[in-house]
């Protein structure tokens, strides 16, 4: 049922209640790395900067719009470990991955995951209060503006050293392309600032969120198609003609309430159309006819992959239902309907908890032993993309 009570329902009896039964480590502190889909936790798993960081957000986010104060112990439990085990004490920012004891086995600064931090610890502010959690967010930002932004074709490069030095290797992981600058990095830092500027209202992070938001509708934004580009050189000029559907239909409503909450009225009416023009094209070229959304499709129009991420069918429900806000054309809201239907039907474990990771175009779920990101909690699984999209959802529904 498409309703706020079917989304209440589903993130707290299943995703959080999830997370906070099979992830958290008792032994070593934190949250095991790994929980494979028939629950047997890896209790040796390396533990992920970007997974850790999303935890800390989602419970924070759960506590403040719900109250509950076993979210907030999560959160808390989350902030502290991020502080003591992933914080770099000689160089600012958060390491990239962990042992499972806590040591660090991959030291570089991925742009990527100090954006997710910043997106954490200013939620973790909003409903703790913490002085220190807001400080730590203002010197990330700090850190990132002067070691990783582009004083002269603008936008960020995507890593640096331990030490915040250039590094020859920038890749987020083995399958993307390594380029100085990629739509990815960039999104999710827009959207770490527009968290930021929510709790801290500074003139040179609206004027550095502007530059960003621009960059992003005017460089990433494929204007011709309403797709974005993916993975480009440092002057902007693009190395890759695929498609990720799931980030065009995310990127829509995330740049809406980028330029939402800087709050410049121009601004805010170019984003609109952007997000509208984004959610038509996938509308057009991504959807199954189950509701569902396909993975990527390349410059042709073809698809290259035809699969069901769990984490872009949480993104279709609010991408198009916040195109329905904003167009009020019925079409997005059954979209956003039929998706969440499909998410019911297929992507939900009602056995295990939590929800499929990926499943191929008939909807049967791919298998751990086929995928190894087919897992129910690793590097990349998080209560993020779903756990935010049931807020949202609650938000916009109530």
């Amino acid at each position: 049922m498409f309703s706020a009570a079917a989304f209440r329902g589903e993130l707290e009896d299943n995703i959080l209640a999830f997370w906070t039964r099979h992830a958290v480590d008792r032994e070593h502190g934190g949250f095991h790395g790994t929980v494979h889909s028939d629950l047997t936790v890896d209790k040796r798993a390396p533990r992920s900067a970007v997974v850790n960081a999303r935890i800390l957000w989602t419970f924070s986010a759960a506590a403040r719009l719900l109250g509950n104060s076993q979210y907030k112990e999560i959160a808390d439990r989350a902030w502290d470990y991020i502080i003591h085990k992933f914080w770099d004490k000689q160089n600012g920012g958060i390491f990239w991955m962990l042992d499972y004891r806590g040591k660090p086995i991959s030291d570089r600064k991925q742009i990527y995951a100090q954006a997710f931090l910043i997106y954490a610890m200013t939620e973790y502010y909003r409903i703790s209060g913490k002085t220190e959690s807001l400080d730590r967010a203002k010197l990330l930002f700090n850190l990132i503006e002067k070691h990783s932004r582009d004083p002269v074709f603008k936008g960020y490069f995507e890593a640096r050293t331990r030490t915040w030095g250039a590094l020859d290797d920038m890749r987020l992981s083995e399958k993307d392309m390594n380029t100085p600058k990629s739509m990815n990095t960039h999104l999710h830092l827009m959207e770490a600032y527009t968290n930021l500027l929510r709790v801290w209202r500074n003139s040179e992070l609206a004027a550095t969120q502007n530059d960003l938001l621009e960059v992003t509708m005017d460089r990433i934004v494929d204007n011709s198609t309403g797709h974005f580009r993916m993975f480009f050189d440092r002057q902007w000029n693009s190395q890759s003609g695929h498609i990720s559907l799931g980030h065009d239909i995310e990127g829509s409503w995330l740049i809406y309430e980028a330029a939402e909450v800087l709050g410049d009225p121009v601004l805010v009416a170019v984003a609109r159309n952007v997000a509208l023009q984004m959610a038509d094209a996938v509308y057009r070229e991504g959807r199954d006819k189950d509701g569902s959304l396909f993975y990527e499709r390349n410059s042709k129009g073809e698809l290259v992959d035809p699969n069901k991420h769990w984490w872009a069918q949480a993104e279709a429900v609010v991408g198009f239902y916040n195109a329905f806000q904003l167009g009020k054309n019925e079409h997005y809201r059954d979209a956003a309907e039929a998706a969440w239907d499909y998410i019911e039907a297929r992507v939900i474990d009602r056995e295990h908890g939590e929800w499929r990771a990926k499943l191929r175009p008939d909807g049967s779920p791919w298998k751990e032993s086929e995928d190894a990101d087919a897992c129910l909690v690793g590097p990349w699984k998080c209560p993020y993309h779903n756990g935010r999209m049931c807020m949202e959802m609650i938000e916009r529904l109530e």
